[in-house]
């Protein structure tokens, strides 16, 4: 397995929004290519996650405006940046994330995806699999949706 800590890999910062950012601010950053989640950050503590498909469910199931408190993933998954590589792949796999904020004693200090993680690792480390759909819809009497819904 090699060794290599998360601080001696490619580390990106992607900007951080706070949970009362509108979800539009938070899908104008998504809209980067660059950008593919956004950690949500309040009082130095990364408390949530933000990514395309929580964008993509709000929309699917909501005209509502929200913020971003109300469509992110909590609690989050994340990591040291003296773990190895190999460490995170494995959270990764064992929480069924594609995203790692990387959090040391001083605070919140970039993000880690699994497409970082490819170059130091054999393809099957970052197989993630996804215990249930995160854009499953159903209707507020527990009723199959329909096409007229």
């Amino acid at each position: 397995m090699i060794r290599t800590t998360i601080e001696a890999a490619d580390l990106r910062s992607p900007p951080t929004i706070a949970p009362e950012t509108p979800a539009s601010e938070a899908a104008s950053y998504l809209r980067r290519a660059e950008v593919s989640a956004l950690p949500v950050v309040a009082a130095g503590e990364v408390v949530g996650i933000v990514t395309a498909a929580d964008l993509v469910a709000m929309v699917a199931e909501t005209d509502d405006r929200p913020v971003v408190r109300t469509i992110m993933s909590s609690p989050v998954t994340t990591v040291a940046p003296g773990a190895t590589v190999g460490d995170a792949a494995e959270r990764m796999r064992a929480a069924g994330v594609k995203h790692l904020p990387v959090v040391g004693d001083d605070g919140y200090r970039g993000l880690l995806s699994a497409a970082d993680l490819a170059p130091y690792l054999p393809r099957h480390s970052l197989d993630i699999e996804w215990d249930d759909d995160p854009l499953s819809l159903g209707s507020d009497d527990d009723r199959p949706l329909t096409t007229g819904d």
